[in-house]
This record gives C-alpha cells, sequence and structure tokens, in this order.
C-alpha cells in the first residue's frame, strides 16, 4: 500500500453523503450541511495510513490520525461558552472537569485514538504557547478525545505524534469538510462497517432566530443488526436475519466509541449547553445504538456568541436566548447528529488494516434502498390518512 500521510484532506476524491443518495432527513441543512456552518469554526485533519500487512508493533500497518475543531478558527483563541455530557464513561475527553466547572472552552477540540491522547494533549499546549494570544491564562488544558482503531491500526505502535496534531491544527479551514477514513476517524469502524468521520448541520427558521447548529461525529460505535437508517433498520427490513456483520464481534457487545462534538451561533450559557449536550443522545439513538457497556460515547457542546471584549472587566455582559425558546435547537441537535453519523457510513471506504482485517464501506446501494423504503412508508400513511 502506499505510504501516506496526508494534511490536506479536502483535495481527496470525496464519496457521495447520505442526502446525495436519497436517504431523507428531516431539518433545512446549512449551505454546506456541515460544523462549518456555524461561522468562525474550522476543522482540519492529519491523515495516517502506510503499510500493509502482518502486524509489527511499532513499524505498521497504521491506519490513524487527527482531526482539529477550532471553535473561532487558527486566528482567535478567545473562549467559548461549552457545556459536557457522558453518556457512557469507557472513554475518555480530557479538560472536561474544567470546562464543568467554568462553563469555558480556552482550547482546540481534538479527536484521536486512544493511545495517543497524551501525545496530542502536549502538542496542543505547545502549539498554544507557540501562538501569542493562544493561552487565555498561565495554563492550559486541552480538550482530546478518543476512540479505539486497534483492529485496523497498529495502535501500540504510538505512530500519532506531536507534528502530526500540528499539521491538524495548521489543516484547519473553514468551507467542506473531509468525512470519512480521515483524521481521527481514519482506523474506525461503525456497526459493523467502515465508519470514521461525519457531519451536518441545520438552520433555524428565522422565527425561531435564524440560528445555525452544527455536529461533527467521530463513528466508532455500534453493532451491525442495530444500524436504523432514515427510520429503516436496515437487516429487518431489507435483508431479514441473512445479512452478516463485517466482524462478529460486533454481533456479541458493544466495545467501541463515538464522540461528538456540536456547534451553535445561538447565544447560551454553559447549563444551556450542556442541554444541548444531551439530546445528541436522541440523534446516535435514532441511529441504532443503545450505548454499551463497552463503548465511550462523550459529548460536547460549544458556542460561538457571547464574544469576549477587548477589555476584561470584573463584570461582563452577555446574551442568552430564553429557555422556553430552546426547543428548535434541540431538535437540530438531534437531527444534525442523526445525518453526521449516517455521512460518515457513506463517506468511508473499505479498509484494509493490521494481520489483513479488513473492514468494507456499507453499499450506497443500502443506504439507496434504506431511502425508497422510508418514502415509500410515508406515502402509504399519507395515503391512509388522506383516505380516513
Amino acid at each position: 500500500m502506499k505510504q501516506l500521510t496526508r494534511t490536506d484532506s479536502r483535495r481527496r476524491r470525496a464519496r457521495r453523503r447520505a442526502r446525495d443518495l436519497g436517504v431523507p432527513f428531516e431539518g433545512e441543512p446549512g449551505p454546506l450541511n456541515a460544523i462549518t456552518d456555524v461561522a468562525g469554526v474550522e476543522v482540519g485533519h492529519a491523515t495516517l495510513i502506510r503499510g500493509r500487512g502482518a502486524l509489527v508493533v511499532g513499524r505498521g500497518p497504521v491506519r490513524t490520525g487527527v482531526t482539529a475543531i477550532l471553535p473561532r478558527g487558527r486566528r482567535d483563541g478567545s473562549p467559548v461558552y461549552a457545556g459536557f455530557f457522558a453518556l457512557n464513561g469507557n472513554g475518555e475527553m480530557t479538560g472536561t472537569a474544567w470546562i464543568e466547572e467554568s462553563g469555558m472552552l480556552t482550547s482546540p477540540v481534538m479527536i484521536t485514538n486512544t493511545h495517543s491522547v497524551g501525545v496530542v494533549r502536549d502538542a496542543v499546549i505547545a502549539w498554544q504557547l507557540d501562538r501569542s494570544g493562544r493561552m487565555t491564562q498561565r495554563w492550559s488544558l486541552p480538550v482530546v478525545a478518543e476512540t479505539w482503531d486497534g483492529y485496523l491500526n497498529d495502535i501500540n505502535g504510538f505512530h500519532v505524534k506531536a507534528k502530526h496534531a500540528w499539521a491538524a491544527l495548521q489543516d484547519a479551514r473553514a468551507g467542506r469538510v473531509a468525512e470519512g477514513c480521515v483524521g481521527g476517524g481514519t482506523g474506525m469502524i461503525g456497526y459493523g462497517w467502515k465508519g470514521g468521520i461525519g457531519t451536518a448541520s441545520r438552520r433555524l427558521a428565522r422565527s425561531a432566530g435564524a440560528y445555525t447548529l452544527g455536529v461533527l461525529v467521530q463513528l466508532n460505535c455500534g453493532r451491525a443488526d442495530e444500524l436504523v437508517v432514515a427510520g429503516v433498520p436496515l437487516r429487518r427490513e431489507l435483508f431479514g436475519r441473512k445479512l452478516r456483520a463485517a466482524r462478529d464481534l460486533f454481533e456479541a457487545r458493544e466495545l467501541d466509541s463515538i464522540i461528538i462534538i456540536a456547534a451553535t451561533d445561538a447565544p447560551l450559557l454553559p447549563h444551556q449547553l450542556m442541554r444541548i449536550a444531551r439530546r445528541l443522545t436522541m440523534g446516535l439513538a435514532r441511529t441504532g445504538s443503545v450505548s454499551g457497556n463497552g463503548s465511550g460515547d462523550l459529548f460536547l457542546a460549544f458556542s460561538t456568541a457571547n464574544a469576549p471584549g477587548r477589555t476584561r472587566g470584573d463584570v461582563e455582559s452577555v446574551k442568552t436566548l430564553n429557555n422556553s425558546r430552546m426547543d428548535p435547537l434541540f431538535t437540530a441537535a438531534v437531527q444534525a447528529t442523526e445525518e453526521a453519523i449516517i455521512n460518515a457510513l457513506a463517506a468511508a471506504e473499505t479498509m484494509e488494516g493490521i494481520d489483513g482485517h479488513r473492514i468494507k464501506a456499507i453499499p450506497h446501494a443500502w443506504l439507496r434502498k434504506a431511502g425508497v423504503v422510508r418514502s415509500a412508508v410515508s406515502d402509504s400513511l399519507s395515503g391512509a390518512a388522506r383516505d380516513r
């Protein structure tokens, strides 16, 4: 296999997204249908793919990487309000103790593999120190999250280095976000199929404030027989019980994880962002996951509103949305999460990793068929309603 360390992932050939395949989703997406529809948010990836064949720890094969989310972009290190929620805690997201205490996110959000959290965390601190104004206090408690890619990747070889974290940060841009087998999602598996990075967004109606909410996921969870696409259980509705899982492990128990990051330009305070983070679980549930005992399901939401003033005083004035007006944002969070997860599956490509382990990409024809089934059910219900 060609050796590759890729940072500018936008140049790679993009697979079609779920909506392009006819999968019906509720809600109105933003122009890019991505977390970067929230103004100021930038995303970058560093992707490491090299070697093939038998596992030699320390040499490979390597199928891993780093994804970076910068809430206000590379040029603005000012903090944002944030909220954190753990659905199931068999995973890691550093820096969340301070977020829960202070309500503030003061670093980029990084996502990588389980055994690379430490090096990425240290790299972010060094990157902040190297850039004047990126540190909002004399210490840094970066947010670095993980999921396990050890079925495809030489995870114990520690191939992610500080330079790769820096590369992901330097690659961060607004605009289209690369999905599937990129960045931290390179070696991940979702519902027994090839998983990875996915994103989506929702734009609220003017009557609800015209706010935008975007979601990015690193999908590495779920069993093959659980997957639901647009309300259609793929195994039961399309293929009976004949559909075989990509690997038997996913038939027996849940061992992997998902990271979900939500961004919005709505003016929300930390306790309200925690409410948003909790709703991300409902979007995950729509795709079939039950968040098993072995899964690490960790969620973070932040708001780019309430930018700090140039002068810091003892009292700061902020705006906040009335709690009674949050329902459209809850809906947007659920809808965008569901679509981001299916986008991760749609964008991913079949990958072979260590010891010849091979995880197939979900066939696009199956996603199209789910859309056809959903449309047929909707038409049938509409017809029944007319006949009443």
